[in-house]
């Protein structure tokens, strides 16, 4: 089997962790404590996301926020270019009308997926405010939309991939730069990467 590599590793575990500390702060002193805000991930690394943060805003806090997930398989525009969607499934089990919501994704690039989420959590109420958290800024943006909170600004190509992986969905926990081609041959082989 061949093997794959990533051109460069932008963050690991510890860059990650220390920016999921930072963005914690950030939300914490933004919203003026943990009680008036909720965590939403993005299925499926913004879910795991949201996780932490909220795991590092109870440490700092005491408080732990509510945690809900969105999966926005049908809110895409590119849903029929696609394959069919592996649907997960939303779950916000808490009112979010007029309430501060903290969405939470991996990397914004075009903001296509964050249009999508915003559509998705609107199904659900109308919040007072949407705040964006994410690990990864890659630029590229094809709609108006920007982050609240980002650890890392990744300025990449677009004949690259910037994947987030984070533990324990995947084996490792590291931020990486691909090339688009040899990150399809990997995915193809079957290699995780």
């Amino acid at each position: 089997m061949a093997q794959f590599e990533p051109k460069a590793t932008i963050m690991d575990e510890a860059a990650m962790n220390r920016a999921i500390t930072r963005i914690a702060h950030e939300v914490l002193e933004h919203n003026e404590g943990s009680t008036d805000f909720v965590l939403v991930g993005i299925i499926r690394r913004g879910e795991v996301l949201a996780r932490k943060l909220a795991d590092e805003i109870e440490k700092v806090d005491g408080v732990r926020p509510q945690i809900g997930t969105l999966d926005i398989s049908f809110y895409r525009d590119d849903i029929g270019k696609r394959v069919a969607p592996v649907l997960q499934g939303s779950h916000i089990p808490f009112d979010i009308d007029d309430t501060e919501v903290v969405l939470v994704d991996d990397v914004l690039y075009t903001g296509r997926t964050i249009r999508a989420a915003l559509d998705a959590l609107m199904d659900y109420g109308r919040p007072r405010r949407v705040q964006l958290a994410v690990m990864v800024d890659r630029g590229h943006r094809e709609l108006p939309i920007r982050a609240d909170y980002v650890g890392k600004n990744v300025p990449s190509s677009r004949e690259e991939d910037v994947r987030v992986y984070v533990e324990p969905d995947d084996d490792h926990s590291a931020v990486e730069i691909w090339d688009s081609a040899t990150h399809k041959a990997a995915i193809q082989a079957g290699g995780q990467c």
